[in-house]
């Protein structure tokens, strides 16, 4: 008998999750008024920017899959646990369109980004607009709606920390993990915890499924920043290089940073603060000296022993096979991906 490899686990897992996500997503989104309604329409791929029906990508849906796939661990069928994965994936989207525009990004799933199509102040309602009927769509459980909110408070304090670090030359790797752990794991995490919740677990798996949602998020973030600066615009879907032209301390960035070697002190020369973006090549030499400073190794490693981590929360939590065979590939296919 054919082993199910996990690549094969994770599309598979993730198909089920916009399918049974995305009717949830479609009608809260066409509740919202105008204009922010035709705006999250076209950010989720629906509707082009003239307003013409659109088959576009709204995201892999994987906070979405982590939701539905940690119900199903517990236990429980992943239907169970659809309004909450809506409420995750409308958050999520919320972050996407702020953090754009505090980026200025101009791409985003391989098209214009809403702030540079629509304006920054368009941009932001509709982030606002999309965290209201998150909010909504959670309102009647209360542990849910708690659960939510403390992520989003992480969120918030990891994005400020992430803007704060752009005027700083002394971030070190023990802040910079703290910053993604808000930024990127506090959501991820919450989905998990939130799939147990909707499972009705106990807090002792609940608590354990929370831990493996972080150490995936940290791991998440981690092949994010390296794929930022090594990958590949036409298959992420976001500008390459972005965050080097930015000088934003990324987690790899920091690591090279905080070594002992030239290619670190050369690095921060480069990255003195208030000097405008880098350069194509300054770009290109900079992503050099943080490969060259180990940056690119540490996160690396870093990522898989994150992963471990992650696994030995999900044994804790005592999970049904299914859902845990989908939730460890997840987590591997997190830490090797090239999207």
């Amino acid at each position: 008998m054919t082993a199910i490899s996990p690549e094969h686990d994770v599309w598979e897992a993730l198909f089920r999750a916009r399918q049974l996500t995305e009717p949830t997503l479609r009608k809260t989104v066409g509740r919202l008024p105008e204009p922010s309604r035709s705006v999250a329409e076209y950010h989720f791929g629906w509707q082009d920017h003239e307003g013409n029906p659109a088959a576009g990508n709204w995201g892999k849906g994987i906070r979405g899959a982590l939701v539905l796939a940690s119900a199903h661990a517990m236990g429980a069928a992943p239907e169970q646990a659809v309004s909450a994965a809506a409420g995750v994936e409308l958050v999520h989207n919320f972050s996407l369109l702020h953090d754009d525009l505090m980026d200025r990004d101009e791409l985003r799933r391989k098209r214009p980004a809403v702030w540079s199509l629509f304006g920054d102040a368009q941009a932001v309602l509709t982030g606002d607009a999309l965290l209201v009927v998150a909010i909504e769509v959670l309102s009647e459980d209360p542990l849910m709606l708690q659960e939510l909110c403390d992520a989003l408070l992480c969120l918030v304090a990891g994005q400020g920390a992430d803007l704060a670090f752009e005027q700083r030359a002394d971030v070190d790797l023990d802040e910079c993990l703290a910053m993604a752990a808000g930024k990127t794991a506090a959501l991820l995490s919450s989905a998990c915890a939130l799939g147990a919740l909707a499972a009705g677990a106990t807090a002792r798996q609940t608590a354990a499924l929370r831990r493996f949602g972080h150490h995936v998020g940290l791991a998440f973030q981690l092949v994010d920043d390296l794929l930022g600066i090594w990958g590949q615009s036409s298959v992420s879907g976001k500008p390459v290089g972005a965050d080097l032209r930015h000088r934003k301390k990324s987690l790899p960035v920091v690591a090279a940073l905080s070594s002992d070697v030239p290619e670190a002190r050369q690095l921060a020369e480069l990255y003195l603060p208030d000097a405008g973006p880098l350069s194509e090549a300054q770009v290109r030499e900079a992503a050099h000296l943080v490969d060259r400073a180990g940056g690119r190794s540490w996160a690396e490693r870093e990522a898989e022993r994150q992963r471990d981590e992650a696994l030995t929360a999900l044994a804790a939590a005592d999970p049904a096979p299914e859902g845990a065979r989908v939730l460890t590939s997840l987590a591997r296919v997190i830490t090797h991906r090239r999207w």
